[in-house]
C-alpha cells in the first residue's frame, strides 16, 4: 500500500474519499491487516487497520459500508501543506483557522490526552503533553446528521 497521507478534511486522505466502497478502497489501499467490527446498539461500524502505515479506516452501516472516517497517526501525513505532526496545538489551531475553520472544542479526555475539535472541519486533533499524537476526521454531516460525501 502507498497511500498518499495528505489530510483533506471533510473530503478524505491522498486519493482516498469519504463516500468509495470497500472495494475501490482496497483497489487504492490493498488489504488491511486487521478488520474490527463493532456491533453495539447505537453504531455498526467496520474498521480496517492499517498497523504499519498508521491509518484506520471506518465504514459505518448507517452509511452503505462507506469510507465515512479516518484515524491517522502516521508522523508523515500533511494538512493543508504543513507536515501535522511536527506541530503543536497553537500552531495546528492558527493553521485550522488560517483555512476557514473556527469552531473549536477543546476538551480533556479521561485517559490523559487533550481534544482539540474543529466542528466545522469534522476534525479531532489528540494530543498528549502538546505533542500530536493522532487525528480522527470525517466525512461531513449535516444539522440532520446526514452525510454530505464529497464530489
Amino acid at each position: 500500500m502507498n497511500v498518499n497521507l495528505e489530510i483533506k478534511p471533510m473530503n478524505g486522505l491522498g486519493e482516498l474519499s469519504f463516500g468509495m466502497v470497500a472495494e475501490d478502497v482496497i483497489k487504492i489501499a490493498g488489504p488491511a491487516e486487521e478488520i474490527e467490527k463493532i456491533d453495539d446498539d447505537q453504531v455498526k461500524t467496520t474498521i480496517w487497520h492499517y498497523w504499519t502505515k498508521g491509518l484506520s479506516l471506518f465504514f459505518d452501516e448507517e452509511n452503505n459500508l462507506k469510507l465515512s472516517s479516518i484515524e491517522v497517526d502516521n508522523t508523515n501525513a500533511t494538512i493543508f501543506g504543513k507536515s501535522a505532526f511536527e506541530m503543536n496545538e497553537s500552531e495546528i489551531t492558527e493553521l485550522m483557522k488560517s483555512n476557514g475553520f473556527n469552531e473549536i472544542d477543546a476538551e480533556e479526555q479521561e485517559w490523559g490526552e487533550k481534544r482539540v475539535s474543529f466542528d466545522d472541519a469534522m476534525v479531532d486533533f489528540y494530543f498528549e503533553e502538546d505533542e500530536l499524537v493522532s487525528i480522527n476526521y470525517s466525512v461531513f454531516l449535516n444539522e440532520f446528521e446526514i452525510a454530505v460525501w464529497p464530489n
